[in-house]
């Protein structure tokens, strides 16, 4: 068998074989993905009509119909493109400056050619749309995680948390000073911390004043016998009146009404006379000791009753909205254990503190077993009134400018449009909407930077097509080639007949002027 024979017979045995499996090649290839894809750029497809679909984990893995994956998410369709009309351009523009423009291609001076600036059809279609609007490929807005809520309506409930420390009561305090100079004879009560009672001894002090007053007294009360059985009513009342001037002298320089009345029984006068304490409390300072001489503005004493406290709590400037005289209060004290004080707001302090930015509230405890010390540090939360059906969003939802505050509702599918909003109080992740919103609409509250970054890209480049627009409409305007005014005519105008002096006014028709603003008209007028 010759070489030739041998080459014929192989061709002749691969040529059976390419023929008979061509339809299985065939069919494999006209089944993969791209060749549809292929196909349907080339009209060969049903654009209406999926080319395959995709796994939404997956991209990679396809199929030629409908299916589910393992976790039984359905396969996304994939559409051929429809083909797209050809576009005119509106203008061009200078790409070094967008403010230059030419209704034709041009170039620059430096040989760089103009960019197209082509009509949005979206825009054209849907001009009702504000400013600003964006719209994604619903796969692209599960590609970058968007999520939306519904507004909805709710009760806020905000519980402002605070710090403070335990202070006393000023209503509950006295400061003790003497009425006259003199020395301190002795002290009872003579440790901070102790505990009085009212009437009880604080100390004793001799003063020159209240001996001499004393005498007085004395001398009323004898004048005052020697008198009492006068004729003359005058006389009788006049001791009297002396004894009542002396008495009130004794009271006025604090000195106790019942060493007073000692002193009116016996007779005899008290070199030292006692200072009492005016009420139950505790000493918290002490200004003078035995042995020291004193005046009317020594300090002796700082008594304070801590039956009842007050807690000065620092409440930040956005949480005092919520805060009102009246409001529970409840506080808690580490070291403490789950042991809670009750206490009600009393008093909001109509100033801020400049390094903290906050404002105090006052609150009251009551403290009979005296567990609350003054100048304890403890926390508090206070119960605010509550905000019945606002309209909320959650927080994540605003897109805070720094000047204004927006959201940007679902209008469609992948339809979102940007709205400002008037904020109110906020609470637990809820901001409440005063104004801008409905209830049952939906916001996006995810993925809010991308989209926000997209809105203002077509807001910015919708107001310069504006700007650009207006010149344009107005040469518009001012380039008719033709005005025709029904009521006027100019066909009896003659600037010849006007003479040397002037213009004759009498040929001037007003019935019917035409003005021919045509070139040539034009050129024929001059």
């Amino acid at each position: 068998m010759n070489k030739t024979a041998i080459v014929s017979a192989i061709t002749l045995v691969i040529g059976v074989s390419v023929g008979a499996g061509w339809p299985l090649i065939k069919s494999t290839i006209s089944g993969h993905p791209l060749t549809l894809v292929a196909e349907a750029e080339a009209g060969a497809v049903d654009a209406d009509k999926p080319l395959f679909y995709r796994n939404p984990m997956n991209p990679a893995i396809t199929s030629p119909v409908a299916a589910k994956d393992e976790m039984g998410m359905d396969y996304i369709p994939v559409y051929a493109d429809k083909p797209k009309a050809e576009r005119k351009p509106l203008f061009f523009r200078n790409p070094m400056n967008p403010a230059i423009t030419s209704p034709v291609a041009a170039q620059d001076e430096m040989g760089m050619d103009y960019i197209p600036v082509f009509a949005d059809s979206d825009a054209d279609s849907s001009s009702d749309e504000p400013a600003g609007t964006v719209k994604i490929d619903p796969v692209m807005v599960q590609n970058i995680g968007v999520k939306t809520v519904r507004v909805e309506q709710r009760n806020l409930v905000k519980s402002v948390r605070a710090t403070g420390r335990i202070s006393v009561d000023e209503s509950r305090m006295a400061r003790i000073h003497p009425r006259s100079e003199g020395w301190v004879e002795k002290q009872f009560a003579a440790r901070v911390g102790d505990r009085v009672r009212k009437g009880d001894e604080l100390l004793q002090v001799y003063s020159p004043q209240l001996v001499t007053s004393q005498q007085e007294y004395l001398l009323a009360l004898d004048n005052l016998k020697a008198l009492q059985g006068s004729s003359y009513a005058d006389i009788r009342d006049g001791a009297q009146e002396l004894v009542d001037s002396s008495r009130q002298r004794l009271q006025f320089l604090d000195m106790p009404e019942h060493e007073i009345l000692i002193l009116q029984k016996t007779g005899k006068v008290s070199r030292a006379v006692s200072i009492e304490s005016p009420f139950d409390g505790v000493v918290l300072n002490i200004g003078a000791r035995e042995g020291q001489f004193i005046m009317p503005k020594t300090e002796l004493y700082m008594l304070a009753d801590l039956s009842k406290v007050w807690l000065i709590a620092d409440v930040y400037e956005y949480e005092l909205p919520w805060i009102t005289v009246g409001d529970s209060a409840e506080m808690a004290i580490t070291g403490m254990g789950d042991r809670a004080f009750i206490g009600k707001v009393s008093y909001i302090y109509p100033y801020a503190e400049a390094r903290t930015r906050t404002v105090k509230v006052r609150i009251e405890f009551d403290n009979p077993d005296g567990l609350l010390k003054p100048d304890m540090f403890v926390n508090v939360t206070i119960g605010a009134d509550a905000r019945n059906q606002a309209i909320v969003v959650p927080s994540e939802s605003i897109v805070r400018s720094g000047t204004r505050e927006q959201v940007f509702v679902v209008r469609a599918p992948g339809k979102f449009e940007p709205r400002l909003v008037e904020l109110g109080y906020s609470s637990d992740g809820w901001v409440e909407i005063r104004s801008g919103l409905k209830v049952g609409e939906r916001v996006v509250n995810s993925a809010l930077f991308l989209i926000d970054s997209e809105s203002k890209l077509r807001e910015a480049t919708a107001k310069m097509m504006e700007a650009l627009q207006e010149p344009e409409s107005e040469d518009a305007a001012m380039s008719m080639g033709d005005l025709s005014m029904d009521e006027l005519s100019m066909n009896d105008l003659s600037m010849g007949a006007a003479g040397d002096d002037g213009m004759s006014m009498s040929d001037l028709s007003m019935d019917s002027l035409s003005l021919d603003m045509s070139p040539a008209g034009a050129r024929a007028n001059d």
